[in-house]
């Protein structure tokens, strides 16, 4: 909504925004039934690949953007603003390898990663853990030079499409990360999001899975340092998808009522109506503006983690009031399947729990300020 994010790559905005609008309205009817379906639409992501949306935090050399952090985010609000399925965990495959891959590993995974011919998926969250990576009972452990896996993993986006994953399990030095072939006797079984349905997510459960050294992402007992550098900015990626779900809403309510008339009077044009439109906008302009800090706060090298955490809490605020709001514009048009409103707030549900849940942010951002000498500036 506001473009004040500071580009990596000159010009690629005034490229991107209208050529993606473009493309989700080639793909408006296929993109529906993968959506009700709930299986991933690899042809649409296979050529957003080839169009660059995919790789654009890898460098040029391996078939990447080499763009930033407001790249990123960008992709992200905007195929939430037109329902394109999104390459989220596909940036953050970026953000894994370049910050921690071995020279092999990028060399392996970067480029088709990159270019959409590889799909990544990420083994972390566990039956009855929660957020806490502490309490994870998935298991490495070392059979010479090798390791054997052992765990189950859920709510896997992509886990049953994917050819490769980053599995995390407890070993003797600690929480160790390994990049898994999920040909590798992986089994991954299909569950059924009600929401983000283009990126089906999936059981997957490692039993005895021999990988060899050379698949430790980082360095063995070093998985909470390369979690949390690339969750950190997975927030932003979350909060821009929200920020785009909460506009698609909005635009599309306010497109119908300008038309529906009731009596002589257009829907918008009661007062009550244009305050819901004016706080719903407000609302999406202050979490985008939320996150173009925290995006900035991110690229200048500082701990980000208060800013993403701020900027994703703001988000979800933002997109389920515009959302709930839009049923007020929309009225009995809103209730129906073939409009996008009830999916919409199944997809936001979605987010308010995943990658970090409103409460877990909650607790962060208060602790946070409580600790600060100076309130975090109040």
């Amino acid at each position: 909504m506001y473009e004040t994010l500071r580009p990596t790559v000159d010009g690629w905005f005034d490229e991107f925004i209208p050529a993606v609008e473009k493309f989700a309205a080639e793909h408006e009817t296929e993109l529906r039934k993968y959506t009700v379906a709930g299986r991933f639409p690899a042809e649409i992501f296979a050529e957003m690949g080839r169009r660059g949306w995919v790789g654009v935090l890898a460098p040029r050399e391996v078939g990447g953007l080499g763009g930033g952090v407001a790249e990123y985010c960008t992709v992200e609000e905007e195929v939430g603003r037109w329902g394109l399925v999104s390459p989220q965990t596909s940036m953050q495959a970026q953000r894994w390898l370049m910050d921690w891959g071995t020279a092999e590993q990028k060399d392996r995974y970067l480029g088709p990663i990159a270019r959409g011919e590889l799909v990544f998926s990420e083994s972390i969250s566990e039956p009855g853990v929660g957020s806490s990576l502490k309490a994870m009972t998935a298991t490495a452990r070392r059979d010479g030079s090798d390791w054997i896996l052992n765990g189950t993993k859920v709510h896997v986006n992509l886990g049953k499409e994917s050819g490769l994953t980053l599995f995390y399990g407890m070993a003797p030095e600690g929480l160790t990360a390994f990049l898994v072939e999920t040909a590798q006797k992986v089994e991954a079984v299909h569950t059924d999001p009600i929401g983000l349905r283009l990126l089906p997510t999936a059981e997957m459960r490692f039993d005895d899975v021999r990988v060899p050294a050379s698949a430790v992402l980082g360095e063995p007992g070093k998985g909470l340092d390369t979690f949390l550098t690339t969750f950190n900015m997975s927030r932003l990626g979350n909060a821009s998808d929200l920020i785009g779900f909460g506009r698609r809403a909005l635009a599309q309510a306010i497109l119908y009522g300008r038309d529906r008339m009731v009596g002589d009077n257009a829907v918008t044009s009661f007062q009550g109506i244009q305050w819901t439109v004016a706080d719903v906008y407000a609302d999406l302009a202050s979490a985008s503006m939320v996150r173009n800090h925290a995006a900035e706060v991110h690229d200048r090298g500082d701990d980000p983690s208060f800013e993403t955490s701020l900027a994703k809490q703001t988000a979800i605020r933002a997109a389920e009031r515009a959302v709930n709001e839009c049923f007020a514009l929309t009225g009995g048009h809103g209730l129906y399947s073939d409009t996008d409103y009830g999916q919409l707030m199944q997809d936001v549900k979605v987010l308010r729990v995943a990658g970090g849940s409103l409460e877990v942010l909650r607790n962060f951002v208060a602790r946070q300020i409580l600790r600060s000498e100076s309130l975090k500036g109040l």
